[in-house]
């Protein structure tokens, strides 16, 4: 009986750990008088491989320019936290230039982190100008909004530090999300522009005792259990077989 409660505690867990990603840039748009821009996501990293990416520039004409790109997404076995991290250096976006007027960033820096308490996530901008539409915080608060207009329509709206709880418990942070409010034949276009996006959780079960040095234990206690009883049962037995 005392071995049986033993084996039941080396049972591994049932859920596995949480998962993580990440990507530098994603552009889906389709402007006006022009063909659909679609790329991305670029320099993906998961938590099931690979857990860091990166590329050293991305230019989409028109539309976004960015020099370095890294991202990572990595999990902590033993105590199921998941991290996810997108960093995009000197990023440009002409496909505002017309509302805006020059807008640039040195560094947009997503990131994302899961633990047995719960899920967070933050962006940091470095040397960002909007503009027109002004300064902005280093570390703005989630979901902030930028309208943009042309003249007296609204063309877009950029989002900082957007923040997504998804249904299954993950959270997902994007650092700039552009989001182009027309069509086809409307100022700009439509579509959806994100730069620097991490997603991660929830977390994960710390190491199962059934893997790993977790295994190695539950033996050794089974062993250091079973080894008196059976010594018991033979010192019992012995009586009865001289008698």
């Amino acid at each position: 009986m005392v071995a049986s409660v033993a084996l039941a505690g080396a049972v591994p867990a049932s859920a596995a750990p949480g998962d993580g990603s990440a990507y530098g840039v994603k552009v889906d748009v389709k402007l006006l008088g022009l063909d659909a821009v679609k790329a991305g996501p670029l320099a993906e990293a998961k938590t099931s491989g690979p857990t860091t990416n990166s590329l050293a520039k991305a230019n989409l004409t028109g539309v976004l320019t960015a020099g370095a790109i890294n991202t990572e997404a990595k999990r902590d076995d033993n105590s199921g936290a998941v991290t996810a991290k997108a960093s995009t250096a000197d990023v440009g976006l002409p496909l505002l230039k017309g509302a805006l007027g020059d807008v640039g960033i040195k560094v947009v820096e997503a990131t994302c982190t899961a633990t047995q308490k719960g899920v967070q996530g933050a962006t940091n901008l470095v040397g960002a100008n909007f503009g027109s539409a002004g300064a902005v915080d280093a570390t703005p608060a989630p979901n902030t909004q930028i309208k943009v207009g042309l003249g007296t329509v609204n063309v877009a709206t950029i989002i900082l530090n957007e923040q997504i709880k998804n249904p299954d418990g993950s959270l997902t942070v994007n650092a700039i999300h552009v989001k182009l409010l027309g069509d086809a034949l409307t100022p700009l276009g439509s579509g959806d522009v994100i730069v620097s996006s991490a997603t991660c959780g929830p977390a994960g079960l710390p190491v199962p005792l059934a893997s790993g040095a977790g295994l190695w234990i539950g033996l050794g206690l089974l062993g250091a259990v079973a080894i008196p009883v059976g010594i018991r049962v033979v010192r019992n037995r012995r009586p009865a077989t001289t008698a």
